[in-house]
């Protein structure tokens, strides 16, 4: 499991060499930026991790196998991140604009699926959302539509 695990981890930090490496990069910088969300909560829940699995299959939509080894490297990466600079600035230059926003929208479903916002993983949002070049307007409906969907008052 340590060389699947380490594997992965190269294919994600090495240069990019072929046609999925962005591919893998994007990825792993969504993720990391959702694990992070769900970091910023001093506990983190079950329906928390749920939500962030539902986004990346939404996203990528990829096999339960491949899903958890992204989850796994985005935790560990996420720890050994000192800023969101580095995810921030791979999603500016592979995402469109509207995926940004679909991108803080999960963001803020990760950080309602347990019923509570706390502040940390508000800041935590708002810092992506201003580095993803998104409008404090978009950032506003995101957080609305998030938390209508997660039918909290």
């Amino acid at each position: 499991m340590l060389k699947t695990l380490k594997d992965l981890f190269d294919s994600f930090t090495q240069p990019a060499s072929g046609p999925h490496d962005p591919a893998h990069a994007v990825q792993l910088a969504a993720a990391v930026l959702l694990v992070e969300v769900m970091r910023a909560d001093a506990s983190s829940s079950p329906a928390e991790q749920q939500a962030l699995l539902a986004a990346l299959q939404r996203k990528f939509r990829l096999a339960p196998d491949e899903q958890a080894r992204l989850v796994e490297l985005a935790t560990t990466t996420a720890h050994a991140a000192y800023d969101y600079q580095r995810f921030t600035g791979t999603l500016n230059d592979h995402f469109t604009h509207e995926q940004k926003i679909h991108l803080v929208e999960a963001m803020w479903q990760v950080a309602y699926a347990d019923g509570h916002l706390d502040a940390h993983e508000n800041h935590a949002i708002n810092k992506v959302a201003g580095l993803l070049h998104v409008t404090h307007g978009e950032y506003i409906a995101a957080k609305l539509h998030a938390k209508e969907a997660a039918q909290l008052p």
